[in-house]
This record gives C-alpha cells, sequence and structure tokens, in this order.
C-alpha cells in the first residue's frame, strides 16, 4: 500500500432502478447477501488490505446508508452526499481532494465478489505500476462472471493491457467493480457529471488502461431474482463458480 492513498472511494449513490421494488424502500447497497449488505461486502475487502478511511457517496435514500455506516468502527467514514446526481466519474472528482496525489482505489457498493487464496484487492495493489497504468480494473472471464451480459465489456493482452475501442462484442472480460485510479486522470475533465468510462476511454488511448483477472468468483445482482439466485446458492453451498 505505500505507493497507493491510504482512502478509497465507495460508490453507493446509484438509484437502483432494476432492482425495484425492493429499492423502494432500501437503497441496493444495503441489500443483504449471504446476509451482509453489499455495501458492508466492499468496505470489509478494504480493512482486510490496510484502507484506513474509506469516502462513501450517497444520493438516493441517503439517510439510510449514513445510518448504517455509523455502525463501522473499523475504519473512518467519510460521506459524500450528492445534491444531484454526478455519475460514477464526477462522484469520485467531487471528493478528489480527499486522495491525495497518490493513485486510489474505488469500489463499487452493489456487486458482490468472493476472493480466491488471495484478497483480489491485495493482488491488485501488487500489480500496480505507477510507471505504466492510469488504471487497472478488476476483470473477470465474461462467461465465468453470474449475472452479466454475453456481450463483455473488454479485451486483455497478454500484458495485462485492457482495450475495448473499435472492437464489437462478445468480449472475453467484464469489469467487475473494483480498480486503482490515478487522481490526475479526473483533473483534466471539465465536467461536473460524467461516467468513469471518459476515465477508461482516456487511459486507453494512451495504452495506460490495464486489467487484472479475478480468480475468484462473483455474481452481478441487478434485479430481485438476481439476488434471490445469489443468495439461494450461497444457502446451498453450491457457491457462485459457472
Amino acid at each position: 500500500m505505500n505507493n497507493l492513498s491510504s482512502t478509497a472511494m465507495v460508490l453507493a449513490a446509484g438509484l437502483g432502478t432494476r432492482m425495484r421494488p425492493l429499492t423502494l424502500t432500501k437503497p441496493k447497497p444495503l441489500q443483504l447477501v449471504g446476509g451482509k449488505t453489499m455495501l458492508d461486502h466492499a468496505l470489509d475487502k478494504l480493512v482486510v488490505i490496510g484502507i484506513e478511511r474509506a469516502v462513501v457517496n450517497t444520493f438516493y435514500l441517503p439517510e439510510q446508508i449514513e445510518r448504517h455506516l455509523c455502525l463501522r468502527r473499523d475504519l473512518e467514514i467519510i460521506i459524500s452526499r450528492e445534491v444531484e446526481l454526478l455519475d460514477t466519474g464526477g462522484g469520485i472528482k467531487n471528493m478528489l481532494h480527499h486522495f491525495g496525489e497518490k493513485p486510489f482505489l474505488s469500489l463499487n457498493a452493489d456487486l458482490p465478489w468472493i476472493d480466491g487464496a488471495i484478497p483480489s484487492l491485495q493482488r491488485m495493489t501488487a500489480a500496480w505500476s505507477t510507471e505504466t497504468m492510469d488504471a487497472l480494473l478488476l476483470l473477470m472471464k465474461t462467461d465465468k462472471a453470474r449475472g452479466f451480459s454475453a456481450k463483455g465489456d473488454f479485451a486483455m493482452h497478454a500484458d495485462g493491457r485492457v482495450h475495448r475501442m473499435g472492437l464489437q462484442p462478445p468480449l472475453a472480460y467484464v469489469w467487475i467493480s473494483a480498480q486503482i485510479l490515478k487522481p490526475q486522470l479526473f483533473k483534466t475533465v471539465p465536467e461536473k457529471i460524467f461516467s468513469n468510462n471518459v476515465i477508461w476511454n482516456k487511459a486507453e488511448a494512451g495504452s495506460r488502461l490495464y486489467g487484472l483477472e479475478h480468480d475468484g468468483t462473483c455474481y452481478h445482482v441487478g434485479t430481485p431474482e438476481d439476488l434471490q439466485q445469489a443468495n439461494d446458492l450461497l444457502a446451498s453451498g453450491q457457491g457462485w463458480a459457472v
């Protein structure tokens, strides 16, 4: 962790529209997977690798998320309540001052994964190279990732460089929530509201977008049916392996 910020970002501001009616009364990050909220799954992974504080953005039903976060005692939580939804890139840029000049980890609060023998965030921090990378994404083979469409997100070279521009689906890999990002990428984006796709495109254009393959399992919980299936598989002992 010496070359990364000790502060991470957790994105929890989404509307969770595909999860309705469950999200009409409880935001998606607080839905339970394996008896634990998806938000806590993300925060627990940060604690394991020694992250000291996490910035968590909120927007939809923010009071519920903020009350839940008050229960955490194992790391400092900084709340970023958005008065307008800033999207994934804008949400990070809004709190960029908390990360300093070092690269930082960012996780989505609504995509749980189960690690292999070594925590994936630990593998990511070990793989990070400030000299060659502007962004490092945690990826999984599309045909092994539960809950995703078959079209995929990215292709990956043997050296770990990732690309998608000019390619047609299906692509071999999907992104599964975690990334390491250089803060400098955000400082050249003039917009206030924008997607992380803008950041990824900038990194790819400079051949500085990289990926690391996840060696565990995951479940993209996008709908109530996905949530039920994810929990049923865990309860049965079968797990999420395809």
